[in-house]
């Protein structure tokens, strides 16, 4: 018997706990109807902005610094159509979801203030307003992981371990702010744009690497990616798909809008910086997926390597923005807004696809599951889509901005330096490691939530979803088959984007009506249209060929198989998503450091004859343990000792308020 030490022994405790029949119905439906509302608002200012950007406009609050500047262009435009269509149909799916759990009344409610304050982050047109709106987003995000925190002890510390995470990164986002616009002496962001060029190298190379921690924390790059496993499993669904499909996309908007279009081109190292955490972010976030047992953390983790894919392509485009390769700058910076939109749809749709296994199931771990394909039909279409998403597969969503991606490196020129020697090989090995392994990770996470027998009695007892939850899902699946089938639908939003954040590049992003995609003066082109017709022809065949097979063969006779004295298989005697990634474990031994323990038990009668055999295996982030594990222990203790110190003696805070007096006396003179 092989189990696993990763979320087995908690089995159980994914399900996010009935809370019982007696909670109020009514602000679930409330919190889907303005969701839904909030979601459709910003879908249309969208479209409306792609042809006409809404000028800023500035609400007076009469206080000092808290006027709000809002407004749109190209750039805030695709962020707010991309956070539209996964709000919208996370909102739908949460009425299902959370009809089934009951939560308290603020749990379905801070879903829309959670869309609100992304749209606000989003529509922001000035430093002071995007900090309130930031700060404002961390805030309620908090408090929608911290949803189920009476019933899990570790919710609440998943949600200290995510605070600290974000409000560091918010910290970052403040100083380079502030600084750029302290520097500039104007808080608006085209003002600002305007005025960077009177900066020094040295002001911008500070503004840029604090912004890129701050904003990279957000979007999960490694190493400051550790919040995303910790928090994802722990929220509910909904809130998790809102995490990784939309709020994530918002350090990607700041990489974008301050990194890139408002510091404007920096040196090529900091291009070669982006795309080495991208790099590292896309190969660690796709390891660890491989070898998790949760679901959810297997999600959370695809996130990461998303994110890195991501950045990979933005850096390559700074690369070569800066080496006046404006082509294959344009390609790059294509794959990384396709990719973004591609993963938005997949990962959403995988997350809800995740919460409805959860609902009917009772757990997310992957060797509690299995069998249910045939009792959550619509689950597992649209887990399939997502799956087949993220594995970077032909006819998937995600296929084709890989593709995009690996065309640049494929065109990068020659003479742009010595140093794209070196790092164009890394980047295509990276991206070549990350989907091959991706691809497992994701036929693992399929094969064992869906396929094969029901290795637990929630997995067997499952039943299907309410409709709100599967119309949801069909929803954004057909989103995905869309993008998918045909990238071009992108195009108008590519182009625009493109015009603001590489000027300099004159080709676009052109999908042909035969569906072919392709560049000017670029070789490669693609087609999802012909790969599709060319698996329907083949499956056409093989379906032929074996139904000509089928009347030639004899009547088959079914007979008892002998099976070793056993009539029937039992899920015992099938793999295990342990058990499957345990080969690829090894190979990444080093990098991984499982704590891997084997259990021999024997019968009493006999030390040779073996009774069961238990394999555990607890794998944890290598660098959460070597990077933030010393980092909380030391927080920890520092908290005992300021709780030492408070101890409710009005002459010891006497003694302090004399010994700060003296120490300001010693420091002023």
């Amino acid at each position: 018997m092989i189990t696993s030490g990763d979320e087995l022994g908690k089995a159980g405790l994914y399900l996010d706990q009935d809370y019982g029949s007696s909670g109020a119905v009514w602000p679930i439906y409330l919190g889907a109807i303005l969701t839904g509302l909030i979601a459709l608002l910003g879908v249309l200012v969208s479209l409306v902005s792609l042809i006409d950007p809404l000028g800023p406009i500035t609400l007076y609050v009469g206080l000092p610094f808290i006027d709000v500047t809002i407004g749109t262009d190209f750039l805030s435009a695709l962020f707010l159509l991309i956070t539209g269509v996964v709000a919208g149909c996370v909102g739908l799916f949460s009425v299902g979801y959370f009809k089934a759990h009951r939560p308290s009344s603020l749990v379905p409610l801070s879903i829309p203030l959670f869309t609100l304050s992304m749209v606000g982050v989003i529509v922001s047109q000035d430093v002071f307003s995007f900090l309130w709106m930031w700060e404002l987003m961390a805030l309620i995000s908090i408090g929608s992981i911290l949803a189920d925190y009476r019933h899990r002890t570790e919710v609440r510390e998943a949600a200290i371990f995510y605070s600290i995470m974000t409000h560091m990164g918010f910290l970052a986002i403040l100083i380079a702010l502030i600084t750029l616009a302290s520097e500039t002496g104007v808080s608006s962001f085209h003002q600002i744009e305007v005025l960077t060029s009177g900066l020094s190298s040295g002001e911008k190379t500070f503004i840029f690497l604090l912004s890129l921690g701050g904003f990279g924390s957000k979007a999960g790059l490694v190493p400051l990616h550790a919040w995303l496993p910790k928090a994802h499993p722990e929220a509910p669904s909904p809130v998790s798909a809102l995490l990784s499909a939309a709020m994530v996309n918002l350090g990607i908007y700041g990489i974008l809008r301050f990194d890139i279009q408002t510091l404007g081109l920096g040196p090529i190292w900091w291009g070669v910086l982006l795309l080495g955490l991208g790099a590292v972010s896309a190969l660690t976030g796709v390891l660890q997926a491989s070898v998790s047992s949760s679901l959810k953390r297997l999600l959370a983790y695809s996130t990461t390597e998303n994110m890195g894919i991501i950045s990979m392509a933005l850096g390559l485009g700074m690369i070569m923005e800066r080496a006046r390769a404006s082509q294959v700058a344009l390609i790059a910076f294509t794959a990384a807004i396709v990719h973004l939109c591609n993963h938005s749809t997949f990962k959403s749709l995988g997350f809800l696809a995740a919460g409805s296994v959860q609902s009917a199931t009772g757990t997310t771990n992957l060797d509690s599951l299995g069998g249910l394909s045939k009792k959550m039909k619509t689950t597992t279409f649209g887990f399939a889509i997502a799956s087949l998403g993220a594995s970077g597969l032909p006819l998937g969503a995600g296929f084709v901005s890989e593709w995009l991606l690996l065309q640049a490196l494929i065109h990068v020129p020659l003479e742009s330096g010595g140093i794209m020697v070196v790092i164009v090989p890394l980047t295509m090995a990276a991206l070549a490691l990350t989907t091959g392994i991706g691809i497992l990770a994701m036929v693992k996470a399929f094969g064992f939530s869906f396929l094969a027998r029901a290795r637990s009695t929630g997995a067997s007892r499952a039943r299907t979803s309410a409709v709100s939850m599967r119309v949801a899902m069909l929803a954004l699946s057909l989103v995905a088959i869309v993008l998918a089938l045909a990238p071009g639908t992108l195009s108008v939003v590519v182009d625009k984007v493109l015009g603001e954040i590489a000027p300099t590049a004159n080709v676009s992003f052109m999908p042909h009506l035969s569906g072919m995609i392709s560049f000017p003066g670029i070789r490669g082109t693609i087609s999802p249209w012909v790969i599709a017709f060319g698996l329907v022809v083949a499956s056409a065949v093989a379906g032929t060929v074996n139904l000509i097979g089928r009347k030639k063969r004899p009547i088959p006779v079914s007979v008892p198989v002998w099976a070793c004295g056993i009539d029937a298989l039992t899920p015992a005697m099938q793999y295990s998503a342990t058990s499957f990634a345990e080969p690829l474990q090894r190979v990444f031994d080093d990098v991984l450091k499982p704590d891997q323990r084997l259990q021999v038990d024997h019968y009493t009668e006999s030390e040779y004859l073996i009774q069961r055999v238990a394999y555990n295996a607890r794998q944890q982030d290598s660098i959460e343990r070597v990077l933030y594990a010393p980092i909380m222990q030391g927080i920890n203790t520092l908290s005992t000792l300021m709780r030492r110190a408070h101890s409710g003696n009005l002459h010891l805070y006497l003694a302090y308020g004399i010994f700060g007096l003296v120490l300001f006396w010693i420091l002023v003179k």
